[in-house]
């Protein structure tokens, strides 16, 4: 998940993101961002998300590394003032399975498991009966049509039987 105000930000980000993870495989179109306050007195107020998915596959315990390689992109594209980063790009890793969609997080919350080095896992959708379903802390964002239609596409190209899933 990337968010950012300037579409010449997420294409420099995107160019590293591949460079890291492979070519993208999916992305949604523009989604509203439902950002925090501190998003947008970072970022700027008309905030955008998109959502992407790329062809290397990552093993589930890596979801902290993910994170902290964003964490170095996403200082690439910042200014800095004293100690604070100004982002222009908001880099959100996660790790789809065939039953869930897990994100990576900074911010700790009661319903987020700690992993290491600061870093926080939440699962946003799992799969049920058919569908994605939200859970009560899913950012809307991750319920929004187009991020659905994302999601539904990529858990599309799991190969479920082989994974012993269905069948």
């Amino acid at each position: 998940s990337v968010a950012y105000a300037q579409i010449d930000a997420l294409a420099d980000c995107l160019k590293k993101l591949e460079h890291q993870f492979g070519e993208v495989q999916f992305e949604t179109l523009d989604i509203p961002f439902s950002s925090e306050p501190r998003h947008r007195e970072e970022m700027g107020h008309d905030l955008t998300r998109r959502f992407f998915s790329f062809d290397k596959m990552v093993p589930r315990d890596r979801l902290s590394d993910l994170k902290r390689i964003c964490r170095k992109v996403e200082a690439g594209f910042a200014d800095q003032v004293d100690d604070f980063l100004f982002r222009t790009v908001n880099i959100d890793p996660g790790i789809m399975t065939p039953d869930n969609v897990i994100m990576a997080s900074s911010q700790g919350h009661h319903y987020r498991v700690y992993l290491t080095a600061g870093v926080f896992a939440q699962i946003e959708l799992i799969w049920s009966r058919g569908r994605f379903v939200r859970l009560p802390w899913t950012n809307p964002d991750f319920t929004h049509a187009e991020a659905v239609d994302f999601f539904e596409r990529v858990r599309d190209t799991f190969d479920l039987v082989k994974e012993g899933v269905l069948g």
